[in-house]
């Protein structure tokens, strides 16, 4: 080839074959390489300069259950999600005034009987304040997104059991006729099971990875949420920092084994 010249070949970004520079189609996979044929002078050179086809960007496949021992398979949140669109929907009925008549039939208003116990499952997705709203599903979106892509979802179908029905279930024995509603309990376990290993891994002064300062401030907030809105129960705060530690320092200990 002649300094200057035309390229001997180019590369078909499909097949990865080396193929003429003066074909518009691959021949071993029919890929189309160019719009048209170069164009050829009388003496039958290149009169343009053909574009070099870079190969194919290699990229890796989703990562399988099993593949690597010790790293969990991609999977999506789809619990984290239920739970946000959940309390997405208790929200807006407030909102929308359609939550108006029916808010005892949702939320805790007294001691629920024995008739009434899905009232224990349903409040902790009620919000009649949109600050209390916003802080609490904005950390059960975070920290149960982080949580569920590390242990599973059963992971955070358990702390919603434990934080976020056990709050409201802890509440309502508590107080003699308690109103309770919001999932700060349950925002709470999420936020404190995720950042277990990296409170035990700071207090073997190693390095962590996560943001345990912004962690802290967005605990700070949810939990002093029942200064906000009167319905926010401190009793779920406890309940659901508790259910936080006894699920998330298992699975600690579990991991680091």
């Amino acid at each position: 080839m002649s300094a200057g010249g035309p390229d001997l070949f180019v590369v078909c970004k499909n097949c990865g074959s080396e193929v003429s520079p003066y074909i518009t189609e691959c021949p071993y996979c029919g890929n189309r390489l160019r719009k048209r044929a170069p164009k050829i002078d009388r003496e039958g050179r290149v009169t343009e300069r053909p574009r070099r086809l870079r190969p194919p960007t290699p990229s890796l496949p989703r990562l399988k259950a099993g593949e690597i021992p010790g790293i969990r398979a991609d999977t999506h949140p789809y619990a984290t999600l239920l739970l946000v669109v959940l309390s997405l929907i208790g929200c807006l009925l407030w909102r929308t005034g359609l939550f108006n008549d029916s808010f005892a039939d949702l939320a805790i208003v007294g001691r629920p009987n024995t008739k009434h116990l899905w009232q224990l499952v349903t409040a902790p997705f009620v919000y009649n304040n949109t600050g209390y709203a916003f802080a609490s599903i904005a950390a059960i979106a975070i920290y149960g997104w982080l949580l569920e892509r590390r242990h599973g979802m059963f992971v955070v179908i358990a702390l919603f059991l434990l934080g976020g029905v056990g709050g409201m279930a802890a509440t309502a024995a508590v107080y003699s006729f308690p109103v309770a509603l919001g999932g700060n309990g349950l925002a709470l376990a999420l936020l404190v099971a995720w950042a277990i290993p990296d409170v035990i891994t700071l207090r073997r002064r190693e390095d962590v990875d996560g943001d345990l300062i912004g962690t802290a401030v967005i605990a700070a907030v949810v939990a002093l949420m029942p200064l906000a809105g009167v319905h926010a129960s401190w009793v779920a705060d406890g309940v659901g920092l508790l259910a936080g530690v006894l699920v998330g320092w298992p699975l600690t200990l579990l991991a680091d084994r």
